[in-house]
């Protein structure tokens, strides 16, 4: 039973430790804004995301509460994909990366779900921070968290603005505009999830010729099952 569920079920634990660490280390010992430049396009900057991945936000309360049922069903209905991919016998490059996936949906889950009740300014290590301030904008001073359950912030840190350019003057809608690359804030759940993305666009084609191969054998077995004649002539001759 393990042995079948093997890749998800390792592929989702190493990326929620991987992810919650670095996120709580965060919360617990750096105050929001920039942590660290390790170079000029590399930098870790500390934000609370209020809404979808890579910093979007998303219709203030009600869409926040939208956005994490969502992502709850979308994670259920992930698991029970997984299940099926792995019955099919699916290419385990697929399963790696579908659980990529749900682990990455997984990771934010557990920030708007848990984050806003267990985190607040009394419990960061650091008594020399600023006034913890979430996504309404209202300064926390309590114990008992800044939000109630789904409404939590998303921990995103990893802010890379490779490179930075000006729109000409006739491009369309942006023109005359500055523009970087690359400017959402993310974590490593978007990370997790964005790589499991990347991994079926690139190679599907070796994931869909795998399981096309395990037909013709499927069907040999059929016809040998649905007629066993064929299979006594085979052995006559």
């Amino acid at each position: 039973m393990f042995k079948n569920y093997r890749i998800p079920l390792i592929t989702v634990f190493l990326i929620l430790l991987i992810d919650q660490f670095i996120k709580i280390y965060i919360k617990l010992n750096y105050p929001l804004g920039e942590v660290g430049r390790l170079t000029d396009w590399c930098i870790i900057h500390f934000t609370e995301n209020p809404g979808m991945a890579f910093g979007f936000e998303f219709g203030g309360e009600f869409g926040k509460l939208t956005l994490s049922v969502f992502r709850i069903l979308a994670c259920i209905g992930g698991a029970f994909y997984i299940r099926h991919i792995i019955k099919t016998k699916e290419h385990p490059g697929f399963i790696f990366s579908v659980s990529l996936i749900l682990a990455g949906a997984m990771g934010n889950i557990l920030d708007s779900a848990f984050y806003g009740l267990i985190f607040d300014k009394g419990t960061m290590l650091n008594p020399d921070f600023q006034e913890y301030m979430p996504y309404d904008g209202v300064a926390s001073f309590t114990k008992n968290g800044y939000a109630p359950s789904m409404y939590g912030c998303v921990v995103d840190m990893f802010y890379f603005p490779i490179f930075n350019g000006h729109f000409p003057s006739w491009f369309p809608i942006w023109g005359g505009e500055d523009f970087q690359f690359f400017r959402p804030i993310f974590n490593f759940a978007d990370a997790s999830i964005s790589s499991g993305v990347i991994i079926i666009i690139l190679f599907q084609k070796k994931f869909s010729t795998k399981n096309a191969g395990n037909k013709p054998d499927q069907v040999e077995n059929n016809d040998r099952s649905t007629n066993p004649s064929s299979e006594l002539n085979a052995s006559q001759h």
